[in-house]
């Protein structure tokens, strides 16, 4: 069985273009597998813990190989407790409204917390780094407010930051099979945010049935 994991980031919930995109696809994605099993992560309602001198300390440690005190056991078994999710699902969606040209500080301070050596990636001096997430698929919801396309008239996409820094974290962590749909220009009024809302929906239909088919076997491109 499927397990999607369903990560978002916006606090908008009824009026988030990132959050209905996503939830569109899902509902697309379980009409070809009606037992795909579906799990939310609301950042804005998780509490997440700070990572503090216990947890800094800790991974020092985890990196020397030295022994952990109970406060920083705790610290990492924290960690390793919301890292969890992203290893047993096979699908992850994420819902990323752009902001200052990243990605909301919500959303940062989870990248933060859990990726961490032994537990979303790995490190060996004779190799490098190792992703520990392989063999998973993620599709990217991306929501903004102006037109960050290349060749678009104004010098926007100069500043996008969210993109880029998602996909280079997903791939540092090992998922190499990643689908982006971006909803753009929904600043522009009602009539423009209608229409790129419903482009996305239609994109993420379609994006649905290709990940869902048997013949799937490698990564899908962007729609935009």
């Amino acid at each position: 069985m499927t397990t999607i994991l369903h990560i978002e980031s916006s606090p908008r919930k009824q009026r988030s273009a990132s959050l209905e995109v996503a939830r569109e696809f899902i509902f697309h994605y379980r009409q070809c597998h009606p037992s795909t099993a579906v799990k939310s992560l609301d950042l804005w309602s998780a509490s997440l813990p700070e990572f503090d001198e216990d947890a800094m300390a800790a991974k020092y440690a985890g990196l020397s190989g030295a022994s952990l005190t109970a406060a920083q056991e705790h610290a990492w078994n924290e960690l390793r407790s919301r890292a969890a999710p992203l290893h047993e699902a096979d699908i992850l969606v994420f819902s990323v409204p752009l902001w200052n040209f990243s990605i909301p500080y919500k959303l940062k301070h989870f990248i933060d917390l859990v990726s961490q050596k032994d537990i979303l990636f790995s490190f060996d001096p004779e190799t490098g780094f190792g992703g520990l997430l392989e063999n998973k698929k993620a599709v990217v919801v991306y929501a903004r407010g102006l037109n960050y396309m290349k060749g678009s008239f104004t010098p926007a996409q100069e500043f996008d930051f969210q993109k880029p820094y998602v996909e280079a974290w997903l791939k540092f962590i090992g998922i190499t099979d990643v689908s982006s749909l971006i909803v753009e220009k929904t600043l522009f009024g009602h009539d423009v945010d209608t229409e790129a809302r419903a482009l996305a929906n239609r994109q993420a239909q379609q994006l649905a049935a290709t990940l869902a088919s048997p013949q799937h076997t490698k990564p899908s491109p962007s729609l935009t």
